[in-house]
């Protein structure tokens, strides 16, 4: 069986653990973190890292920073100043999105995006979803192969996230290498080259954005299920977004909805490969289960869940602390950049039972892979819709697949998924 995640042993995994430093990871933590985190949870689970920010690995530990938005900020104005230039193209996206702000302006934009995700909108996309899923399975059982990632798990969010902007079909090409080095400039270690592309490609989207927004404009779609049109008329308490936030948060609900749910998808059916008992299992529940959509519904929501615990697509996330204050019993000093290692937190023993193995039946499952308190993903619902949806129809269409080469990790910290994983589904 091709495992693509080779272990560490316990003295391997502590030496990292001892020297981690984020601006030099050796190949061995991007192909499997989870003994390093292990390493640090045991030993040094409040830890001073070597640029000085402190990272937090404990379930308990992340949970209460994510609760005390009072006390700990998301605005990375100060930590993105630094690392790419105030008034770079990626400075200004980043800071001007959703996710790096803090109320008011994360308090408009959370609430026009959330108004055009409602259950009734989500439901809706259930059939269109199916439609485009059923089509790429077409593709690949006509050729007998393919890749994972390329010719399923990342097309599936392209669409969905191009349907809700309503960018034209034949001009979504650029969206997954934008979406891909945008997002990439949010690694921890980021060479010359890398920033550069990324702040060409901020600049290349937001051109590209004018042009739709002002079509839009002239021709609004349904704001009650088109979220470029609803952030484009939107008013909350007043006010409206600014032609930047609004072009800045296009490319963030991109970005948002499309590496995440693509490393949810492709991580879920090579853990499966690597998991026969659990696919066998899960094969059989739903063949037991095939009149009964609820109840097929009902395992697949589990299995999402497990996956996004098991192998979070998002590993990290960052906060900077206001005000002195003390977490897990270390005091930290007022500015103090704190990473939240989610990754770590979801494998949390004094959290989750068999931490280390993949349960598709566990229950509760209060995992952090979409974040917790005001920051929590607003798409999470969508996410695991996409999840449900694309796993589901990929088992019941090949049971059998196999993987028929080594996976390719994408080596990166933050997002924990895959290049390439070719399959064989003849």
């Amino acid at each position: 069986m091709i495992c693509p995640t080779p272990d560490l042993s316990p003295e391997q995994a502590q030496a990292i653990a001892d020297s981690l430093d984020w601006r030099a990871l050796p190949r061995a933590f991007y192909d499997n973190p989870y003994p390093v985190y292990d390493a640090l949870r045991r030993n040094t689970p409040v830890r001073c890292m070597p640029d000085g920010s402190w990272l937090l690995t404990r379930y308990d530990d992340v949970v209460a920073v994510y609760r005390n938005a009072q006390v700990f900020s998301a605005d990375k104005k100060v930590e993105f100043g630094a690392k790419y230039g105030v008034g770079s193209p990626l400075f200004t996206h980043h800071t001007t999105s959703l996710v790096f702000n803090d109320p008011p302006l994360h308090t408009r934009v959370r609430q026009l995006i959330m108004g055009a995700l409602t259950r009734r909108a989500i439901a809706d996309m259930t059939p269109a979803l199916t439609q485009w899923v059923d089509h790429l399975l077409d593709r690949l059982e006509a050729r007998g192969q393919g890749d994972l990632i390329e010719d399923f798990a990342s097309a599936i969010p392209i669409e969905i996230i191009g349907n809700l902007l309503g960018v034209p079909a034949d001009e979504r090409g650029p969206l997954r290498q934008w979406s891909l080095s945008i997002l990439g400039a949010l690694e921890p270690a980021l060479s010359t080259e890398q920033q550069a592309r990324a702040n060409q490609d901020v600049l290349d989207f937001v051109d590209y954005l004018k042009g739709l927004v002002a079509h839009r404009r002239q021709h609004p779609g349904d704001p009650e299920r088109d979220v470029l049109t609803r952030l484009i008329q939107g008013e909350v308490q007043g006010e409206r977004l600014s032609d930047m936030e609004l072009y800045q948060n296009c490319i963030f609900l991109l970005n948002a909805g499309h590496e995440t749910t693509t490393n949810l998808i492709g991580n879920a059916l090579v853990c499966l490969h690597e998991w026969p008992q659990e696919h066998q299992a899960l094969l059989q529940s739903l063949q037991d289960t095939a009149q009964d959509a609820a109840a097929q519904e009902q395992l697949l929501s589990l299995a999402v869940d497990e996956f996004l615990r098991f192998e979070s697509s998002n590993q990290l996330g960052n906060r900077r602390a206001l005000q002195d204050c003390e977490v897990g019993g270390v005091a930290l000093p007022a500015g103090a950049l704190v990473t939240l290692c989610i990754g770590a937190a979801n494998r949390d023993p004094a959290q989750f039972a068999q931490a280390d193995r993949l349960n598709l039946r566990r229950e509760p499952n209060r995992h952090l892979a979409f974040g917790l308190g005001i920051h929590q993903c607003a798409g999470l619902s969508l996410a695991r819709l996409e999840g449900r949806i694309a796993i589901g129809r990929f088992l019941q269409r090949f049971p059998n697949y196999v993987l028929s080469a080594a996976p390719v990790r994408g080596g990166r910290a933050r997002f924990r998924g895959f290049l390439s994983a070719p399959v064989a589904v003849g």
